[in-house]
């Protein structure tokens, strides 16, 4: 079925609701949000029906609960779970050089064991360490630029973009000795900026009395056998991208791979042996609940559904809708202009999934992994940047970071809406990205 861009309207129409309802009726959408993503998404499976048959609408329903929405899910569940078990025990104050180690800590973990890994794991201390504190979301806020984004940008396992270029055969080392420089100098400035914004905060509000985290004499971790299965989460994704298994099964009429379901069955295991050997106590403590997940999952749901059209239609390449913006990252002399390859990719990472935008980008720009690491290591450097760093220009643009909004506003932080937090992102980071341009253009990458 073709796609023109009228159909794109049920993704728009969602996006608007995720960015106009919390501010003209948040209560109306706390409790209902999960409904009005379901409209949105009958408002693209029913003219789908009516214009390529009940049978298309619903393999593509179940096509993409099965092979996209379903591991999403999982992945995201058993990472909600297994970090939402590790509680350290203590009372840390959450100072302006604390909440930077904090953040830097994430960054540099986000590379290690993924920007969705990262975000789960030290969300909760972040928030704990600052729950004396009278304004704590612009904390969160920058965690999700630094641990939920730029801070992936380095190996394949830090954000799935850059997994799915190493399965197209970039080198597992080659982002990390490539994209060093701009990821050290985004962290640093972020860090620097947050500092300087933590630090006059902290000395203009003062902080709460009493602290809610009880005062101890030293720090310890409970549920740390948590950390064992995030990295059996971490070995699956990668199970899942190495493993050449030509076994297909089909369910509901959806072909599966062996690989696919051998690691989603691995990930439901991983979340039920979380829940089962994790003391209660250390869940109780990180005031462990279900709500964020689910109001993630039910927005995700949506977002997964309506997001088909423009999939189709940038990967439907120059001859699709998006042919315009294809033709004009092009050069005069047919080569790829690496500075516009780097906003075209990261504006649409910004609100489509980052990760087929970057296949399109990357096939666009030739598709050979060993031609671009080595004739055009620049166009390779931006497509993978502009994927990584923008996906935190908003709260869709990655997967953490809704997530961490869910579970920042559950536990009492006030934050930003979705044009607040782009309002956020774009006068702090478009700026920063402005300088990365500027070294391409100069010739660093």
């Amino acid at each position: 079925m073709t796609f023109t861009p009228i159909w794109g309207l049920p993704f728009a129409g969602l996006l608007l609701s995720i960015a106009l309802w919390p501010l003209a009726a948040p209560r109306f959408w706390h409790r209902h949000s999960g409904k009005i993503a379901a409209l949105w998404a009958l408002a693209f499976l029913l003219p789908c029906a009516a214009a390529a048959g009940a049978g298309a609408a619903w393999h593509t329903l179940l096509e993409v609960l099965l092979t996209q929405y379903a591991p999403f899910i999982l992945l995201l569940t058993a990472l909600y779970t297994a970090a939402g078990g590790i509680h350290l025990r203590g009372n840390l104050h959450g100072s302006p050089a604390l909440n930077c180690g904090l953040l830097l800590a994430g960054g540099l973990l986000a590379s290690v064991m993924g920007t969705t890994g990262a975000s789960m794991l030290l969300i909760r201390p972040l928030i704990r360490a600052n729950d004396n504190r009278k304004r704590a979301a612009h904390v969160v806020v920058f965690f999700i630029f630094i641990a939920g984004n730029i801070g992936g940008a380095l190996t394949p396992l830090g954000d799935p973009p850059l997994f799915l270029g190493f399965l197209q055969g970039v080198a597992f080392f080659w982002t990390f000795h490539h994209l060093l420089a701009q990821t050290a100098l985004l962290m640093a400035a972020l860090l620097v900026i947050f500092y300087f914004l933590d630090r006059h905060y902290f000395r203009k509000d003062g902080i709460f009395e009493p602290d809610p985290t009880p005062s101890t004499h030293s720090l310890r971790v409970e549920g740390a056998v948590n950390f064992a299965l995030i990295a059996a989460v971490v070995a699956l994704v990668l199970i899942r991208g190495m493993w050449p298994s030509g076994i297909t099964l089909h369910v509901a009429g959806v072909a599966l791979g062996l690989p696919d379901i051998v690691c989603d069955a691995g990930l439901l295991a991983v979340t039920l042996i979380s829940l089962v050997i994790t003391p209660r106590a250390a869940r109780q403590n990180n005031r462990f609940n279900w709500t964020p997940m689910r109001e993630v999952a039910q927005l995700f749901a949506g977002i997964f559904l309506t997001i088909v059209p423009a999939i189709a239609m940038l990967q439907a390449g120059q001859a699709g809708p998006f042919g315009a913006v294809l033709r004009a990252i092009t050069g005069a002399n047919g080569a790829p202009v690496p500075a516009l390859y780097f906003w075209a990719v990261g504006a649409l990472s910004s609100f489509l999934d980052n990760a087929p935008t970057y296949l399109v980008f990357f096939n666009a720009a030739g598709g050979n992994a060993s031609h671009l690491m080595t004739a055009l290591p620049a166009t390779l450097a931006a497509i993978s940047a502009g994927a990584v760093f923008m996906g935190a220009n908003t709260y869709i643009g990655n997967a953490p970071n809704l997530m961490v909004k869910a579970i920042a506003n559950h536990q009492g932080i006030a934050m930003p809406g979705f044009l607040g937090y782009m309002a956020w992102s774009g006068a702090i980071l478009l700026p920063l990205f402005a300088v990365v341009t500027a070294l391409m253009l100069a010739g660093c990458y």
